[in-house]
């Protein structure tokens, strides 16, 4: 599999340039020496970032459960929606 050449962050004048999209993009993961992913995962694209204020015991609560947290949230606003929302004709 063939990459694009690396393009240098850092100027002539020896100063970093600011790091674009395409820069995070492609930036591997290491954990220790080992390789563990491989530039940023493709997204579904149908998740939309909203700013909301919660409880905070609640998104504490979320929190301690680890990685996924917001996988989780989700989750249980959609079970709830399902519980609550009328019925589709």
């Amino acid at each position: 599999m063939s990459r694009k050449p690396i393009k240098s962050y850092i100027s002539k004048s020896g100063e970093a340039r600011t790091l674009d999209q395409d820069w995070f993009n492609s930036a591997d993961l290491y954990q220790a020496n080992k390789l563990v992913r491989r530039g940023r995962p493709v997204g579904s694209g149908n998740k939309t970032p909203v700013t909301i204020r919660l409880d905070k015991e609640i998104v504490e609560q979320f929190k301690e459960t680890g990685s996924g947290w917001q996988t989780r949230m989700n989750n249980a606003l959609r079970e709830w929606l399902k519980r609550h929302s009328p019925a589709k004709p």
